[in-house]
């Protein structure tokens, strides 16, 4: 892939968006992260499908490579249906596999420990840090300590960029470098963020970014798989064709994937690609914003922003505190969906799901504080100011209402 230069933030927020004339404005529900998309991702996917490039090989799958792994400042990136897609691939192709374990952050989207299952190996989880809801790098430390004694190394680790802030990367690749072993960063949620003024998705050994419809900037579903190392990026790539090797007929001596995105779905990465910016710029903005209407709300807190970098804002998590308030998540979460707005608990954690039943865990106890305080706000780029000012009118209601007694009552 050919290097660019990475995309700057914008200094200062841009003004709330008009919402866009469409089908969406006889839809009176507010969303969490809805598809924003325009005029450019249209052109551009009417040229692809103009073109008659329809399947997973294209000008603008080409393009939508080299324009992601410049924005990034990696070397090499494959683009693929999903973001899970990369993330088995990755651990494919370092090498994981049946009876091996890997690191993962017990607070997490499901996808991640998922990925460790198809290579048949064990996922061990890592609580949070304070700092940023992060994987805790000290324990990660701990951990592959206790481990190297006993003859029990991980065979890799993964990092997730949390809610769309970039773990602590300095950390934790030096304690994972000290005993040779391969980070993998899950910077799914976290385009256009950064860490020590490096952007998100060029950490460890490979990195995977999600363009599902709730993200940053969407392909409708897709992903992207990143690396500096050309034989890891191309080795991911045969893979995802279902692994083909060089004969002049279909030969196979490998089991392999259909991941590859469309040159469709590319076209529309494109067009994303080039607001995004502007998207950015507009979640800081309804960060900011929540952030100011809650100061003086008792029981509300915030998703800590770390010191070492710049979130992408991708969602705007609150904290409600039972103890001080008559409220919860759960009950802040049901006035808003009685208003037709939708919002989220925090990603419950990992070693306390069904599937994870038997999965090791180092800690545990921050993950689960987050998801019994965290709830996910409405965060889109599209969000105008008067859907927010419902939203933060309706929580305050509801945090502030009495004992026994709802929000509209």
């Amino acid at each position: 892939m050919v290097l660019g230069p990475n995309t700057h933030l914008p200094a200062s927020p841009i003004p709330s968006p008009a919402r866009p004339t469409s089908h969406r404005d006889a839809l009176p529900r507010i969303y969490l992260s809805p598809p924003d998309v325009g005029d450019a991702e249209r052109s551009l996917l009417l040229d692809a499908f103009d073109s008659n490039w329809i399947a997973p090989v294209g000008a603008h799958l080409d393009a939508f490579e080299r324009e992601v792994a410049a924005l990034t400042g990696t070397a090499h990136a494959t683009a693929l249906a999903s973001g899970t897609a990369g993330l088995h691939l990755a651990l494919v192709v370092l090498g994981v596999g049946p009876g091996d374990e890997v690191l993962v952050p017990t607070l997490t989207f499901v996808a991640t420990a998922n990925a460790v299952s198809y290579v048949g190996a064990r996922p061990v989880f890592i609580d949070s840090d304070e700092k940023s809801w992060c994987v805790d790098p000290v324990l990660i430390a701990q951990e592959l300590e206790t481990r190297a004694k006993s003859g029990r190394l991980p065979k890799a680790i993964i990092a997730v960029d949390l809610y769309g802030q970039c773990a602590d990367y300095d950390a934790l690749l030096t304690a994972a470098d000290r005993f040779d072993v391969p980070v993998i960063e899950d910077a799914a949620e976290s385009l256009g963020a950064t860490y020590g003024g490096r952007p998100a998705g060029s950490f460890g050994a490979m990195s995977v970014l999600s363009f599902n419809g709730n993200k940053i900037i969407t392909t409708s579903g897709g992903g992207m798989l990143l690396s500096d190392r050309r034989d890891l990026v191309e080795r991911a790539q045969n893979l995802a064709t279902q692994a083909r090797d060089e004969f002049a007929y279909y030969e196979h001596s490998t089991t392999g994937f259909n991941y590859r995105m469309s040159n469709l779905l590319a076209a529309v990465g494109r067009g994303q690609l080039r607001s995004l910016d502007e998207k950015l710029a507009r979640r800081r903005a309804i960060n900011q914003r929540y952030r100011a209407a809650f100061a003086d709300t008792p029981g509300i807190g915030f998703l800590p922003e770390a010191s070492y970098g710049e979130p992408n804002h991708w969602l705007t998590v609150i904290t409600v505190d039972p103890e001080e308030v008559h409220a919860t998540p759960t009950s802040v979460a049901a006035a808003l969906e009685a208003a037709d707005i939708e919002a989220r608990r925090s990603w419950k954690p990992m070693h306390l799901q069904p599937l994870f039943v038997d999965a090791a865990c180092c800690g545990g106890a921050v993950a689960e504080r987050i998801f019994a305080t965290g709830l996910c706000l409405p965060s889109g780029s599209a969000l105008t100011e008067r859907e927010q000012d419902t939203v933060i009118d309706l929580v305050i209601d509801t945090v502030l209402a009495p004992r026994g007694r709802s929000a509209s009552s």
